[in-house]
């Protein structure tokens, strides 16, 4: 049956991409090229490590696994593939793995070409990958898998009354890394017991990130001096909050950088704001100095320009969901976000720690902010909370390599 579902999963796929679906079309002409690809670029005699990523925020979750592996075991080569366009094409020209592909489509047949061609040393499955196929074959090959900063709950398939084979896929692992006790003892009931926990690998990843920050001399000639409020990955639902209250108090400067960059989005958020509005790529030293709002018009570097703020609000909590709430708190300074964040450990954390403030309309921001801004003790206390709570969780990568004994 799962097979059956995995060829119409193929064909619906194929009929995307013949009516012009970007995503679909992306997919299936990288699945054209893995192959050859693999056959042209695998050195017979290499080790290889393989991760697999399924999308760009799991390859974030595997890159301090990937980086400290390349410096302490260079006798491997790394091999990185992906399920998702955005993750591929965010991720094709990272310089720390040898090869780079999108993972097939898990057939039988796709499985055994796979691992005739790579016969990886070990594999490694970043947090939601379970690929029923691959991991069968993995295991028959005795190959040594491991699920890395996986996290479970008792909504998942595996852990229903009819969960149609699918808790087999988890005996495939030969270790399972999770990120809370609560995945390990929610295995445990099912019967899978080789599963350590070590935390969450993104810890690991922001405060690298942190610590390799970029000095903006743009950013930094806005901030100077001035209280700063950073919006990352904002929304439309997100902005008519925050711009709101903006523009009704005026001793903050803001910068944003909304989660799409276009013409019409950049349009949108000028047209609401009331004040002087900059964009980073066209602005002069002397403009950003006297600007209120500092539009940030590219992409790459938002996870630097946190670090010039002294409040931060990660968007999507009123939609697709909250964005990346680490790259914020990192910094030790309060991160405020929207109601849809259930299903992100850390967004309920950096609440319990007073770190985070979750929002849920205007006036809820309004009363919070409010706060923020008269009390600098306050300030101070939440932002040093979120980051201590970030800095805190970090060493995930070292405690499972050394429980893999490679490090």
């Amino acid at each position: 049956m799962y097979s059956l579902l995995i060829y119409i999963y193929v064909a619906a796929v194929k009929l995307a991409a013949l009516f012009g679906h970007r995503k679909a079309k992306l997919m299936i002409e990288g699945h054209k090229n893995v192959f050859p690809e693999l056959k042209k670029r695998i050195i017979k005699g290499e080790k290889y490590l393989w991760f697999h990523a399924s999308s760009l925020g799991e390859f974030e979750q595997g890159r301090p696994v990937i980086e400290r592996l390349r410096e302490t075991h260079p006798e491997y080569r790394i091999l990185l593939t992906f399920f998702s366009p955005s993750g591929y094409e965010s991720a094709k020209k990272y310089a720390a793995a040898d090869i780079i592909c999108y993972l097939p489509f898990d057939t039988k047949r796709n499985v055994a070409r796979f691992l005739h061609l790579v016969k990886p040393t070990k594999a490694f499955f970043i947090k939601y990958e379970f690929w029923p196929n691959f991991l069968n074959g993995l295991k028959k090959r005795n190959i040594p898998t491991y699920s890395v900063s996986s996290i479970f709950r008792k909504e998942q398939t595996f852990f229903k009354k009819f969960d149609f084979g699918y808790r087999k896929t988890l005996r495939c692992f030969s270790h399972l890394f999770v990120q809370d006790r609560a995945s390990k003892e929610l295995l445990a009931t099912i019967g899978v017991d080789n599963v350590t926990v070590i935390g969450d690998t993104r810890f690991d990843r922001v405060v690298k990130i942190a610590a390799d920050a970029k000095q903006l001399a743009l950013v930094e000639a806005f901030a100077e001096g001035n209280n700063v409020f950073v919006a990352g990955s904002s929304w439309t639902p997100d902005e008519d909050i925050f711009l709101k209250y903006f523009n009704e108090h005026k001793g903050w400067k803001l910068i944003i950088a909304s989660h799409e960059v276009t013409e019409g989005r950049i349009s949108e958020i000028t047209g609401k704001f009331n004040g002087t509005v900059v964009r980073y790529t066209q602005a002069s030293m002397d403009e950003v100095r006297a600007a209120d709002c500092l539009l940030i018009d590219c992409f790459g570097l938002l996870s630097s320009i946190y670090r010039y703020g002294k409040v931060a609000y990660v968007g999507g909590g009123f939609g697709v969901g909250v964005h990346n709430l680490l790259e914020a708190a990192v910094y030790g300074m309060p991160v405020f976000f929207g109601p849809n964040n259930r299903k992100f450990r850390e967004a309920a954390k950096l609440k319990e720690c007073g770190g985070g403030l979750e929002i849920t309309c205007y006036d809820d921001f309004k009363q919070k902010m409010d706060r923020l801004s008269s009390d600098e003790a306050e300030l101070a206390k939440a932002g040093a909370a979120a980051g201590k709570y970030v800095n805190g969780n970090s060493g995930a990568t070292q405690k499972m390599l050394r429980a893999l004994k490679m490090l």
